[in-house]
């Protein structure tokens, strides 16, 4: 008998003397008719291996499964780790993350060791969730990464809920292109597969507009948003229908159809409020302040982005705070209330590297700038919802959060932009300089092609308004090649559609 047979058939005798003890039952009670009390002291001394006729019978006085005797697992204790599970999703939804990490951590452990892989799976998805609430990107794709081991001999839409969240953890990081391509390359395996399962496809698309838009791919967005609309009918999750309206409400901004983005949002917000999903519902808070902040009415917009950020201040949603506060900083600024404004952006870049610092990139002699909230560009980039993830508070926040090129870094672009805005304005015009050039340092990187743009061409403003002409025109023209086909020299052939 090898080593490893000599172990399992040891802890298989451990197994039925645990069980018997715990029944009250003799050796010879267990054993008879059909076998002896000597035959079952040798096999709870791991002397002997059973035959499947022996364990059958020892299962049934025992009254367990033969799946339990053989391997531990008990169905019980399946049903209770998947309970666990979800009052650990209640406790995301309603609480704190680091609170339902906690509970995540002990159905992982727990699952791991009786050997349920499923439920194990289940944790780790919930644990990296937990990381991407609280902005611990790295931490969230090393959870989805492991979900993604766990299961690579199932079918690929198993593993799509692991690959989202994946992708999610890289654009919020700022690496656009690279969520587009672990969305888009899913979406064609599903296709090419003939898996055409409605809701990986549909947490798919849904996921894939954020990327899309950030990256100035509309036309993308749209037809991501359109294929989401098609499959929604298909799918009965109210959490995932929310988020849907939640994507499919940006590209209507982008448009300027307000008023059906707005009606969108509301759909979302009435299924978050009757599942209690406090963040997701935050979200929706925070996106209608974007869109009041593009029909002009600044002061529901303040409203609404104060809402969201409390809201996410009090579940301690470090990443998508200060995301809020950069959308807010805008509104504040634009209703003339800067010194608000730059008090509120500048503690969110104390862990940024100093705005000076930046390399005047792309040949200039004062690189351009960068992309700022959602508001500030005609469309171009959405609200902050969509713009990733996000952050921490303003008065909540603790000074251990912040924004960075690793870490929500088209926000950071956006507060850096703002602060420019706010130099510019009041006459400051090496500040400002400086603030457009961190911010294209900043989203050079994440390929947020409206963004840069837009960046560019406030760049030039002040270089010509300096008569610094020759590197305004640079400034111009580089701004003119991010505009020319946004989101479409970076990402492939768009990926193949599912059959409606």
């Amino acid at each position: 008998m090898g080593a490893a047979g000599a172990e399992s058939t040891a802890e298989l005798g451990r197994r039925v003397l645990r069980l018997r003890t715990e029944r009250g039952f003799t050796q010879r009670q267990l054993a008879e008719p059909a076998y002896t009390a000597a035959y079952v002291s040798t096999l709870e001394a791991g002397k002997v291996r059973p035959s499947e006729a022996a364990l059958r019978h020892l299962a049934d006085r025992l009254g367990v499964s033969y799946e339990e005797l053989t391997t531990g697992r008990s169905p019980r204790d399946a049903t209770r780790l998947r309970a666990a599970v979800t009052d650990a999703r209640r406790a995301l939804a309603t609480g704190a993350a680091e609170d339902a990490a906690g509970l995540f951590a002990e159905v992982r452990d727990e699952a791991e060791r009786l050997g349920f892989a499923e439920e194990r799976s289940a944790a780790l998805l919930g644990l990296g969730d937990c990381a991407l609430e609280t902005g611990d990107l790295t931490v969230a794709r090393d959870h989805f990464e492991a979900v993604e081991r766990l299961l690579a001999g199932e079918p690929l839409p198993r593993r799509i809920p692991a690959i989202r969240g994946r992708a999610v953890a890289h654009l919020l990081a700022g690496e656009l292109r690279y969520s587009c391509y672990l969305l888009e390359s899913s979406i064609d395996e599903l296709n090419a597969s003939g898996l055409h399962d409605p809701y990986a496809l549909l947490l798919l698309y849904t996921a894939a507009i954020a990327p899309y838009m950030d990256m100035g791919a509309h036309a993308r967005a749209v037809r991501a948003a359109e294929l989401a609309l098609a499959l929604a009918p298909s799918v009965d999750d109210p959490g995932l229908i929310a988020r849907m309206h939640r994507g499919v409400a940006r590209t209507l901004i982008a448009e300027g159809r307000t008023a059906e983005a707005d009606a969108s949002l509301a759909k979302a917000q009435e299924l978050y409020e009757q599942l209690r999903i406090h963040t997701d519902l935050a979200h929706c808070h925070w996106m209608r302040g974007y869109v009041h902040a593009q029909d002009g009415n600044l002061e529901r917009a303040e409203r609404e982005l104060r809402t969201a950020r409390d809201m996410l201040a009090s579940k301690r949603a470090a990443l998508f705070t200060v995301q809020v506060e950069v959308e807010l900083a805008d509104v504040l600024r634009r209703r003339g209330r800067t010194a608000e404004a730059e008090a509120l952006l500048l503690p969110l870049l104390a862990r940024t590297p100093a705005a000076g610092a930046a390399s005047a990139p792309m040949g200039l002699d004062a690189a351009p700038g960068e992309a700022g909230p959602g508001q500030a560009r005609s469309g171009e980039a959405g609200p902050g919802e969509a713009r990733s993830g996000e952050a921490r508070s303003g008065e909540a926040r603790s000074g251990e959060a912040g924004l960075t090129a690793d870490r929500g870094a088209v926000h950071a672009g956006g507060a850096h932009r703002l602060l420019g805005l706010i130099a510019d304005e009041r006459g400051d015009a090496e500040a400002a300089e400086e603030h457009y050039c961190a911010a294209l340092s900043l989203l050079e990187r994440t390929g947020a092609a409206g963004d840069l743009a837009d960046l560019c061409r406030l760049l030039g403003d002040l270089l010509r308004r300096e008569g610094r002409l020759e590197a305004a025109m640079d400034a111009y023209r580089t701004g003119l090649g991010h505009r020319a086909a946004p989101g479409t020299t970076t990402l492939g052939p768009a990926p193949a559609e599912p059959p409606m």
